[in-house]
C-alpha cells in the first residue's frame, strides 16, 4: 500500500508550471523509493528472508499491474483484474482514483514526458540527445531524465513506459491512416493535382521540365491537409526518439548490472536471426515451427535489455493506399522551406512561429513507411532523387552560383534516412549520383 501510495502521489504533475516538476519529483520519489529499498536489504540479514527478491517481486507487480491498466485505454478487449497476472486477491495492489485523462501514475508520467519534448515547441538536437527550447533555446530535458526513471522506477518503470509508447504509436498511425482516406482518397481536389503531378514525374528516372513550377503548383494546391499531416508524423517520430532513448538507457544499465545476460541475449539473438536467413536461402534447413513460442518470448527479453531497434518494428498492418508515396514526398517538400541548415546544429526551422522538428520529422516518415511493402519505400526514394536532380539542373541552366536550399534539404533527409535505417549507401546513390553528395557535403 505504502509503495503503491508512494508512486501515485509522487507522480502527479501540473501541466502550467514552468519549468517542469518532471525531474524534482522523480529525485523525490527515487529518495522514497530508495528509503523503502534500503529497509528491505538492511532488515533480510536480520530475519533471514530474501528482503530483496521480495521488493523486486512486489515492485515490478505494482508497476506491470499499473501499465497493463494504463494500456487497457488502447484495448477494445480490457484485461480485468480478475484475469490480471500481477492483480492477486490475497495481496491486492491498491488502485487509485484518476486524477486527469491517465489512468495511473505510469500514464501521467508518459503524458507529462510527451508534453515536454513536445515538437512544437522543443527542438531535438541528435548528437546531444537532448531537447531545447524553440524560443528561449534553454535546455529543456536531456537523456539524464531516462536515467533518472531507471533510478527511481527500475527497469520495470523504463520497460513499462517503452510498452505505453507502443501502443500509442499504434493509435497515432491508426488515426494517421484514417485521416489519408478522408483528406486525400476523398478530396475531389487533391486527386486530380496529384494525378497531374504523377504524369509530369513520370518516369522516375528522368528529369522533371520547369521542375520548380511543377512542385510549387502541387504544394500550392495542397497546402492546406499539411498541418494535421506534419502533426500525426511529428507526434509519432517524437514517440520513436523516446523508445530509442529507453533502449539505450535500458542497453547501458543490463550491459553494466548484468553483463552476462546481455551477452547471452546477444548471442542468442543472432545465433536465431542468422538460422532464420540460412532458412530463407536453404528451405530444408530448420526453423521454429507456428505453435513453438521461442521469438516470441526472446523479443520480451531482447526489449527489456534494450537490444532492439524500434524504427524496425511494425506497429499495425496496412493494406495498399494509393498514391501513397508520391503525398509523402510532396509532404516532405512542402515542409522543407520551412527548414534551413545551419552549421552546428544541422536542419532547423527558419521561424519559431512556424516549428518544425527535424528529427521527429524524419523518424515519423520514416516509421510511417516502414508500415508498408517496401515498393512504396522505393518509389519515395526515387522521388526524392528526381527533386534533387530536377533541381540541380535548373540550378545550373540558370548559372545560379550555390545550391538550392531544398535541393540540401533533401539531400539531407535521404543521408539521415540512410542513417537511422542502417541501410548501405547505395540505397541513396542509386537515385542521386555519387559526385552531387561529395559537392553537397563540400558546400556545407
Amino acid at each position: 500500500k505504502r509503495v503503491a501510495f508512494a508512486l501515485h502521489r509522487g507522480l502527479i504533475f501540473n501541466p502550467r508550471a514552468k519549468p517542469s516538476e518532471l525531474m524534482p519529483k522523480l529525485k523525490e520519489l527515487g529518495a522514497t523509493m530508495d528509503g523503502f529499498h534500503r529497509s528491505f536489504e538492511y532488515i533480510q540479514d536480520y530475519v533471514s528472508i530474501y528482503g530483496l527478491k521480495i521488493w523486486q517481486e512486489e515492485v515490478s507487480r505494482i508497476i506491470n499491474y499499473n501499465v497493463e491498466q494504463e494500456c487497457n485505454n488502447f484495448l477494445r478487449t480490457k484485461i480485468q483484474d480478475w484475469q490480471s497476472m500481477y492483480q492477486s486477491t490475497h495481496i491486492p495492489i491498491p488502485k487509485f482514483a484518476p486524477v486527469d485523462e491517465s489512468i495511473t501514475f505510469i500514464g501521467r508520467l508518459c503524458r507529462e514526458i510527451l508534453r515536454i519534448t513536445d515538437p512544437k515547441m522543443t527542438c531535438y538536437i541528435d548528437q546531444l540527445n537532448t531537447w531545447y527550447d524553440v524560443k528561449t533555446h534553454q535546455e529543456v530535458t536531456s537523456s539524464r531524465l531516462f536515467s533518472e526513471i531507471q533510478t527511481t522506477l527500475g527497469t520495470f518503470g523504463l520497460n513499462g513506459l517503452d510498452r505505453l509508447l507502443c501502443f500509442m504509436i499504434v493509435k497515432e498511425l491508426q488515426n494517421f491512416l484514417s485521416m489519408f482516406q478522408k483528406i486525400i482518397l476523398k478530396e475531389r481536389t487533391v486527386q486530380e493535382t496529384l494525378k497531374m503531378l504523377m504524369s509530369a514525374v513520370n518516369p522516375l528516372k528522368s528529369i522533371v521540365a520547369n521542375s520548380s513550377k511543377v512542385y510549387l503548383s502541387a504544394i500550392t494546391k495542397t497546402q492546406k491537409i499539411w498541418s494535421a499531416y506534419l502533426e500525426a508524423i511529428m507526434k509519432v517520430g517524437q514517440m520513436q526518439i523516446l523508445r530509442q532513448q529507453i533502449a539505450n538507457e535500458l542497453n547501458s544499465s543490463c550491459r553494466f548490472d548484468s553483463r552476462h545476460l546481455a551477452a547471452a541475449l546477444d548471442n542468442l539473438n543472432k545465433a536465431l536471426l542468422a538460422d532464420i536467413e540460412a532458412h530463407y536461402r536453404d528451405p530444408s534447413l530448420p526453423y521454429p515451427k507456428e505453435d513453438n513460442t521461442l521469438l516470441y518470448e526472446i523479443t520480451a527479453y531482447l526489449e527489456a535489455a534494450g537490444i532492439h531497434n524500434p524504427l524496425n518494428k511494425i506497429y499495425i498492418t496496412t493494406k495498399r493506399l494509393p498514391y501513397f508515396p508520391i503525398v509523402n514526398f510532396l509532404f516532405l517538400i512542402a515542409q522543407l522551406p520551412k527548414l534551413q541548415y545551419n552549421k552546428n546544429l544541422g536542419m532547423v526551422c527558419r521561424k519559431p512561429a512556424d516549428p518544425v522538428d527535424w528529427p521527429p520529422l524524419v523518424l515519423g516518415l520514416l516509421t510511417l513507411l516502414k508500415q508498408f511493402h517496401s515498393r512504396y519505400t522505393e518509389q519515395f526514394l526515387a522521388l526524392i532523387g528526381q527533386f534533387i536532380r530536377s533541381t540541380m539542373e535548373q540550378c545550373t541552366s540558370q548559372k545560379m552560383p550555390e545550391m538550392p536550399a531544398d535541393a540540401v534539404g533533401a539531400l539531407l533527409f535521404l543521408e539521415d534516412y540512410v542513417r537511422y535505417t542502417k541501410l548501405p549507401r547505395r540505397v541513396a546513390e542509386a537515385h542521386v549520383p555519387n559526385f552531387i553528395f561529395d559537392e553537397f557535403r563540400t558546400v556545407l
